[in-house]
């Protein structure tokens, strides 16, 4: 195993990088931020970490209290990786890194579930959901989500809503993450296949306003405004 490596640094944030600052150890928290995976979850999740880079993520955060290993009872009777209370504890930080990176966002194929569903909680305005009482259902690559809007606070969760205005299916990630952000007509998603939609439509486009992306970054190469 190579040596883990520290920056022997008083201060709480090269800390904070020493417990979570590896290469997929910020990507392994993401994974499991939904709650728990068994290793070839994970491996879906991350298909470009080697499985004896992730086996090393996951006993690091694992010593460092980040996350813990435990057995599922019969018949499942299988090993998942769950958070513990102190790694939940992380939500905000990748909020914050999403939101601040989010400016300078380079453009990419590919997007996974959990990724794009955590993007949905960081990108969420609370003040333009305002008023807002509904639920939607996603399918996303086959996985279910329960969506909830509730006078400006908003979750989604794994799961199946026992009652639902609208019901968004994807079978893959990115067809919602080009609607939602890439300003891809939901029309044009639908019509093409991309996106199966029930229910009630108004229900959707209200949603598609409540994800604004921030300002994109001034390229360095660009002169500063005069004055």
């Amino acid at each position: 195993m190579a040596p883990r490596r520290d920056y022997f640094d008083g201060c709480a944030a090269a800390h904070a990088l020493d417990l979570v600052g590896e290469r997929w150890a910020l990507l392994v928290v993401r994974e499991l931020m939904l709650g728990p995976k068994r290793f070839t979850d994970l491996r879906t999740g991350l298909p470009h970490a080697s499985p004896n880079v992730l086996s090393q993520r996951l006993r690091e955060l694992e010593d460092a209290g980040v996350l813990r290993r435990r057995r599922l009872p019969p018949p499942a009777a299988s090993a998942v990786y769950e958070l513990t209370e102190w790694g939940l504890e992380l939500e905000p930080v990748l909020k914050t890194l999403g939101r601040w990176a989010a400016r300078a966002l380079p453009e990419a194929e590919h997007i996974g579930v959990d990724s794009l569903v955590l993007s949905m909680r960081t990108m969420f305005s609370a003040e333009a959901a305002e008023g807002l009482d509904e639920v939607v259902q996603f399918v996303l690559a086959d996985q279910p989500f329960v969506a909830r809007l509730d006078d400006g606070a908003f979750t989604i969760v794994r799961g199946e809503a026992d009652q639902a205005d609208a019901t968004v299916v994807a079978t893959a990630p990115e067809a919602w993450a080009a609607v939602l952000y890439a300003g891809h007509p939901l029309d044009s998603a639908v019509s093409d296949g991309m996106l199966t939609l029930s229910g009630d439509r108004a229900a959707v486009d209200r949603l598609l306003d409540l994800f604004p992306m921030p300002e994109p970054l001034v390229s360095r190469a660009e002169p500063a405004p005069a004055g």
